[in-house]
């Protein structure tokens, strides 16, 4: 089963704010110990977090599946004439 569009918007705004948060924290202790490989990882760690969290189709990505209507199927003329002859 997939994720709605509602959770689609859940899920692309937490792996933004995961980022975001894992960036500036790696930014800040990157900064104070002088080590910008530390920075990277620490980057690094939050782009795997989110997309751990994110990709798969959590239940609570799928709270508001979409009612999808019942298929509605037309006659078209070729089958009236086959009908007719029978």
């Amino acid at each position: 089963m997939h994720m709605d569009y509602e959770g689609q918007a859940r899920a692309e705004r937490l792996s933004r704010i995961i980022v975001t948060l894992f960036g500036v924290v790696g930014f800040i202790w990157g900064y104070i110990i002088q080590q910008f490989s530390q920075t990277i990882y620490i980057l690094g760690a939050g782009f795997v977090l989110a997309f751990i969290i994110t990709v798969p189709p959590w239940p609570m990505y799928r709270r508001k599946p979409l009612d999808w209507q019942a298929p509605q199927f037309q006659v078209t003329e070729s089958q009236t004439k086959t009908k007719k002859k029978k």
